[in-house]
């Protein structure tokens, strides 16, 4: 199966967790693009979604899904959203869009988040993946100092801006072995908004894709 394959399959899987007469929150990046070119076909079982990024709106509203507040759904039954790693703790590095603080406040307020992703994701140990840090672009220089205090070794993402108004930095030569402990040291760093690991909330269920199918892991 191609790469493209393995998202679509772990996609349709993740459909099947979507229950008449709720609104869930979906997530931002290509498998999730999948899952949403799905959710357009079960459609009328949704009362709505709430989206993780500007993009991830267009494409909902793209496939006719009207796309809600969260400040006016309050918690959310399904959080579906794709990841750039994951270990089989189910913590994940999320980010690589630039979409990390959306989604995690969306996962947050959701009673089930199910990730969906390729079986390239499953890692051993985090940080391969650079870990994107969402900051302030006033403290751009400091945190890149605590980070670098940390033993990382923080780029600017070039060119570009989240939703939010806000810089990235990724995080290389981060070896991330206590993800919850790390994830919350970053978070204290003055001016960071937060950062791409998801340990202290980390999916409910992830489903991969394989040569030989989905598997689940929860």
């Amino acid at each position: 199966m191609t790469q493209d394959e393995k998202k679509q399959a772990v996609a349709e899987a993740a459909l099947e967790y979507v229950e008449s007469g709720t609104v869930i929150g979906v997530g931002t990046g290509s498998t999730a693009n999948f899952f949403i070119d799905g959710l357009g076909r079960i459609k009328g079982k949704l009362d709505g979604a709430v989206a993780s990024s500007e993009a991830t709106a267009e494409r909902l509203k793209q496939n006719g899904i009207p796309v809600l507040d969260l400040n006016a759904t309050g918690g959310l039954a399904l959080y579906v959203d794709g990841a750039d790693e994951s270990n089989r703790y189910l913590h994940l590095i999320k980010g690589g869009g630039g979409a990390l603080t959306r989604e995690k406040i969306v996962a947050a307020a959701s009673e089930k988040f199910v990730c969906i992703a390729d079986d390239s994701k499953l890692v051993d140990v985090l940080g391969t993946f650079p870990l994107p840090i969402e900051v302030i672009p006033l403290a751009r220089s400091y945190v890149a100092r605590q980070i670098v205090q940390l033993g990382g070794t923080p780029v600017l993402r070039e060119g570009f801006t989240t939703d939010n108004g806000n810089i990235i930095l990724d995080v290389h030569n981060l070896e991330i072995l206590n993800p919850a402990e790390i994830e919350e040291n970053l978070d204290r760093i003055v001016g960071v908004v937060t950062n791409g690991l998801f340990a202290k909330r980390p999916a409910d269920v992830l489903l991969l894709g394989g040569d030989s199918g989905v598997t689940k892991l929860d």
